[in-house]
């Protein structure tokens, strides 16, 4: 697998990886150990990178990075879709969070698309799209994912800055869409 950098802001670094012979999971762990190994300037096969383990049913662990057995403190978070798989790593003090979609979605997916969004024009598939993948990413960076529910996430009018109606966390949402892929990237910068 041949890794792709993604323009992301300054003192995030993200990586995208297609390669339908590997697992999700080996693609995660690779694309991570390579981004540590950049931001820390140490060789990759120092680099160790383990899953968190599940603490009860439901839990969505965390990738973990070790140089020479060490715990290395660093805010990563990763996606999958299909072959192809996106991995962001930052300080830990920078909440973040990544969706990656297919710039064609299924019926099922603008099913629930159009059931969550709030605008106006339900035919315009790629408004929808890029409102829907900013959703996510909010979501994700909120930390909470799931568990919040996408009528709850609010932007500006460029849709440029997202938050949870419930937070005070601001993040900024970039695109990130690459080969094909729509990759959508919210942080906060300042998470004061």
């Amino acid at each position: 697998m041949e890794p792709v950098a993604l323009n992301a802001p300054a003192g995030i670094g993200a990586l995208l990886g297609c390669d339908p012979s590997m697992t999700e999971h080996d693609r995660k762990r690779q694309l991570a150990r390579e981004l540590v190994a950049t931001r820390l300037g140490v060789d990759r096969k120092r680099v160790r990178v383990e899953r968190e383990a599940p603490s009860n049913f439901g839990f969505h662990t965390q990738l973990i990075p070790e140089v020479d057995g060490v715990d290395v403190p660093m805010e990563i978070r990763n996606v999958s879709f299909r072959e192809a798989t996106v991995v962001a790593v930052a300080d830990p003090a920078m909440p973040i969070g990544i969706d990656l979609r297919d710039p064609q979605p299924d019926e099922v997916t603008m099913g629930d698309i159009r059931r969550h969004s709030k605008l106006l024009d339900q035919s315009d598939v790629p408004a929808l799209l890029t409102h829907w993948t900013r959703v996510q990413a909010v979501r994700a960076a909120d930390g909470r994912g799931a568990r919040v529910s996408p009528e709850r996430v609010r932007f500006n009018a460029g849709l440029t800055r997202g938050w949870v109606r419930d937070r005070h966390f601001h993040y900024d949402v970039v695109d990130l869409s690459r080969d094909g892929w729509v990759i959508t990237l919210a942080y906060a910068a300042d998470p004061s």
